[in-house]
């Protein structure tokens, strides 16, 4: 009799609230890591996207036999010949979207703002549909702005003149950020530090800080730069980051490879009489690389400071120092950061200084001063304890040359990113840049959807930023509908450090006891986006067979509880 009456009272909460939206179980703390809107990612492959809850008709529901959890030993870990069959579970895969001189985004100056925003939403779904997991959006090219809480005017790229704004009026950076979360992606603001003008023709708002601060100004390629050696620059320019990471919802910031510029014949960067006044007894050389090191520590700090959570990563030169000039350099032959832009990328690394560093390895294969793969493996040895990713030069796959004639190779691209899976040290890629990756030479773009991305992977986690998994959903019930199998569960409890969920993977195995192989991004069937986005249907399923149903949690930072399972039916 106790059991029958277990069983009704069991029935009787799956009836009162499976078929409605969980509440919350717990407030964020005002310190808390904001959540993103609700949406459903499914898996590339074969999975349905599944709304939100919202007010319709709810299709009926046939209870199935009471939940039967799995004990958590019973989730098995992959043996080491099947972790070398499978692809991998966590991996960075992202884009980088450049709107200087309009490389990518916007198609064209003055764009009208529906179609500014038609064009950024097509390439977000094109990038999520291929397999990416973030995107690397420049929202400030030359002391302007992409958005609109900031003190930079208005870049000429996105409305044609640097200070006017857009009409009707939006905030592209907020509209980005919106809809790249709701797919799944992760958002990194990139930001030049060097430029304050692009060129000699370039738009220039009366509000630019050329005019304001001309003594922080040298002149250098026909276009204004940045002082570096200067203190209040570099704070100036750590304010401006801090303020884009308190104002917006970003996952990362991120820089690109300019510091010092690179050199071009019959220029001289005018920088004596701030080094005289500032050099504090080293030679130029070193005093430079100073002035960028301090920047970045700075820059580093301001981020700490306001959001903890927030990545820092910078995409350097690809070569830190040939091995003709530093017995610990790379076996090339070509420009070097550490000289040549005075940008010590190692130390970065080795003092962890930022998160992920990103070098931009555009060379191929058969590329003899510096060949790809050589570079590569330098950087696996190099990367200290931050994520290392590689850039890779899209834009040059299909355009082999005399001087680098592996690029016209069709295999180049594909033998590229087999070898950066084999080494344990890279965990991911970055493509420079969207619109070769929209342009498909040579496939590239159908090889990645097809093949490498073909799975979906999480983003790899940082445990020096957040090393606390989220708690796990629970209450997770499941009921065949007319639709499919429809799973539901209750949204995580807040964690020891005060986060909640921030989405939810959804994992399937078919059969009465499978093994339940979660390192495995084959079984992955859905990320659900939002804490409280705690229904799924999976309308794929087969009736006629059995299926073992695990749901866990992922926090700001990808960090994945532990497992909740069901057997359905």
């Amino acid at each position: 009799m106790r059991l029958i009456a277990y069983i009704c009272l069991l029935l009787f909460v799956f009836f009162s609230d499976s078929c409605r939206q969980a509440k919350p179980v717990a407030t964020q703390k005002p310190t808390a890591k904001p959540t993103r809107p609700v949406t459903v990612i499914p898996a590339p492959q074969k999975t349905v996207a599944v709304k939100p809850l919202a007010p319709k008709p709810i299709t009926p529901a046939v209870v199935l036999p009471l939940p039967d959890t799995l004990d958590f030993d019973e989730v098995a870990e992959l043996t080491p010949a099947e972790r070398s069959a499978v692809p991998p579970k966590r991996e960075f895969r992202a884009v980088w979207i450049a709107t200087v001189d309009n490389i990518d985004w916007p198609s064209k100056k003055g764009l009208p703002v529906a179609d500014q925003q038609r064009e950024i939403v097509s390439m977000f779904d094109q990038q999520q549909q291929m397999g990416l997991n973030a995107v690397i959006v420049q929202v400030r090219s030359a002391a302007d702005a992409f958005y609109a809480r900031g003190s930079e005017p208005w870049s000429e790229w996105l409305t044609g003149q640097q200070g006017l704004a857009p009409e009707p009026f939006y905030d592209p950076l907020e509209f980005m950020i919106e809809q790249a979360h709701q797919r799944g992606l992760e958002f990194h603001a990139w930001f030049n530090l060097d430029r304050a003008t692009f060129g000699r023709l370039a738009s220039v708002a009366p509000t630019n800080i050329i005019y304001r601060k001309p003594e922080w100004m040298l002149t250098y390629g026909g276009r204004k730069l940045f002082n570096l050696g200067l203190p209040a620059v570099r704070s100036y320019i750590a304010g401006i980051v801090a303020n884009v990471v308190r104002e917006y919802d970003v996952d990362g910031i991120h820089f690109d490879d300019y510091f010092y510029p690179y050199a071009e014949a019959g220029q001289t960067l005018l920088d004596d009489s701030t080094y005289l006044a500032n050099f504090n007894g080293m030679k130029k050389p070193d005093w430079r690389r100073d002035n960028v090191n301090k920047l970045v520590i700075e820059l580093r700090d301001s981020i700490r400071s306001n959001k903890p959570w927030v990545k820092f990563g910078i995409s350097p030169f690809g070569i830190w120092k040939n091995k003709s000039n530093d017995p610990e350099g790379s076996a090339t032959n070509g420009g070097q950061a550490y000289y040549d832009l005075y940008a010590d990328t190692r130390k970065w690394v080795r003092d962890g200084l930022i998160d992920y560093i990103v070098p931009q390895v555009y060379f191929s294969s058969e590329f003899g001063r510096v060949p790809y793969k050589t570079l590569v493996e330098w950087w696996t040895h190099n990367c200290g304890n931050c994520h290392l990713y590689i850039g890779q030069g899209a834009y040059r796959v299909g355009r082999g040359s005399e001087r680098d004639p592996g690029w016209g190779r069709a295999t180049e691209f594909p033998e590229q990113m087999r070898y950066n899976r084999q080494q344990r040290a890279v965990q991911g890629s970055v493509f420079f840049s969207a619109k070769s990756l929209q342009t498909n030479p040579l496939s590239i773009r159908d090889s990645l959807q097809n093949n490498f991305y073909r799975h979906p992977a999480l983003v790899p986690t940082m445990k020096w930023l957040d090393s606390i998994p989220p708690l796990p959903p629970h209450n997770l019930k499941a009921a065949m509908t007319t639709e499919g199998i429809e799973l539901f569960w209750h949204q995580s409890a807040e964690a020891m450090d005060g986060d909640g969920a921030n989405s939810y993977i959804v994992y399937r195995f078919e059969g009465r006891r499978p093994r339940l192989r979660t390192n495995d991004p084959r079984s992955i069937i859905a990320q659900c986006m939002g804490e409280s986005s705690t229904r799924f249907v999976d309308k794929t399923a087969d009736p006629k067979k059995k299926y073992v149903y695990v749901v866990t949690a992922l926090d700001r930072l990808h960090n994945e509880s532990r497992e909740v399972t069901i057997k359905v039916p």
